[in-house]
């Protein structure tokens, strides 16, 4: 049985760094979970490597085929832009991985039964990962303190132990260290105890 393998946590938690590690390791052979965008593409960006690109009408009749998981929409001065996850059955026959929040998470999962999603929660200890934060905001062309402040506050409710017990998350990995070496390690044993069916979810 393939999987797609979750990759959850709070902001700064090294959420996307363990995903490309992953990704790059060619003993796991995973294949990303490609999200889907109504908004324009930007310029660097690669059709169907950063994000599938699409329209309104695009994602509707997506919709009408019950393809699209879970969707968020934000009101930007451009107008509404939704992001999105959408189903590939012929993604079914492989190992992927994704990474989104909690709530996604939750969402994906109801879609696919059977054990097919299996979350990688990610925790950081609060304090550094509020210094993880700052330093990553005190980098030239950032200084979004005020915007870091409410992530931080927005990510203690989103995910509360309650909300972690009520998405049946049980397994937890410890990124405390800077390099990710010691959590990136704990991971890729869990996913290949998994691969080779030695691991109940």
């Amino acid at each position: 049985m393939n999987h797609l393998f979750y990759l959850i946590g709070k902001s700064a938690s090294g959420k996307d760094t363990l995903y490309d590690m992953l990704l790059e390791n060619d003993m796991l052979a995973l294949k990303p979970l490609i999200p889907w965008t109504t908004r324009p593409i930007r310029t660097g960006e690669t059709d169907g490597t950063d994000y599938h690109f699409t329209d309104q009408a695009g994602l509707e009749e997506l919709m009408r085929q019950g393809r699209v998981m879970e969707q968020r929409t934000y009101q930007t001065e451009h107008g509404p832009w939704t992001y999105f996850t959408v189903d590939d059955e012929n993604s079914r026959n492989e190992d992927r991985i994704g990474i989104g929040t909690l709530e996604s998470f939750r969402k994906i999962q109801s879609f696919y039964p059977g054990g097919y999603v299996v979350p990688l929660y990610i925790e950081v200890e609060d304090g550094i990962r509020l210094s993880r934060a700052l330093e990553r905001e005190r980098l030239p062309g950032n200084h979004r303190y005020e915007e870091m402040c409410r992530r931080f506050l927005a990510d203690q409710k989103d995910f509360s132990e309650e909300n972690i017990r009520a998405s049946g998350i049980e397994k937890r990995f410890t990124n405390n260290t800077n390099d990710c070496a010691d959590c990136l390690k704990e991971i890729i044993r869990y996913i290949q105890a998994i691969q080779v069916g030695s691991c109940q979810i």
